[in-house]
């Protein structure tokens, strides 16, 4: 019978890899990966065979109906990014949309997802909160931020590297100076780092010790 699994792939520590997800991949005929070279990595460490195909931002427009057609003859395919969560800021939302418009079942799995731990251990409230992800980098970006400065719920928000200063920068413009913030980085690996204070803390620490690795950035919402 044809199934999509969605699999969550551990975003740093190997061994946060769950025994189902290991099972579904080993016993899918194919596994959809962002990049082969990433996940072969990981297939390779926990002794996984199975074929492998290229599924990314950059073709996923052109190769969804590809897919579908492949799991209407029957197959069972197995979905990965580089790390956690298929469709969250990753590939994974137009085949499952595509999936279900041809009345494909799916299963996501559980499992590592980066932004849960940060928001967890950040100390701001995690009653309430929504996910942005990625900030628009150019166009609508100002747009955003006047939005969201507005916003009393907790945020939550991924950026790069060497957009983080921008970026804090940017929070203490449209969010002040005072605004509560929590950056980790390298979640679950060797050098795990979380990263509490104002806004303005925040980005002076970061100026004077550049980041590197996978960021998570945690803001508080708006005071009434």
């Amino acid at each position: 019978m044809s199934k999509l699994y969605l699999v969550p792939t551990p975003i740093g520590n190997l061994k946060d890899i769950t025994l189902r997800a290991l099972e579904v991949l080993k016993q899918v005929d194919l596994i959809l990966a962002e990049d082969t070279r990433t996940s072969g990595k990981l297939l390779n460490h926990f002794e996984i065979t199975t074929p492998m195909q290229s599924h990314h931002m950059h073709n996923e427009h052109k190769t969804v109906d590809a897919i579908v057609q492949k799991l209407k003859s029957g197959i069972e395919i197995a979905m990965i990014s580089d790390a956690g969560t298929p469709a969250i800021s990753d590939p994974g939302f137009l085949l499952s949309r595509a999936c279900l418009q041809h009345a494909i079942e799916i299963e996501c799995l559980p499992g590592a997802t980066a932004f849960v731990p940060a928001l967890v251990n950040s100390g701001l409230p995690n009653d309430k909160f929504i996910f942005e992800g990625f900030l628009p980098v150019k166009k609508g970006r100002q747009t955003r931020l006047q939005l969201l400065a507005e916003e009393t719920r907790t945020m939550i928000f991924y950026e790069s590297p060497h957009k983080l200063i921008k970026t804090l920068g940017h929070f203490c413009t449209y969010f002040g100076d005072d605004r509560l913030v929590s950056v980790s980085r390298e979640l679950t690996k060797l050098y795990e780092e979380t990263t509490r204070g104002t806004a303005k803390d925040v980005l002076n620490y970061y100026t004077n010790k550049p980041p590197k690795g996978e960021i998570v950035i945690i803001v508080g919402g708006k005071t009434k």
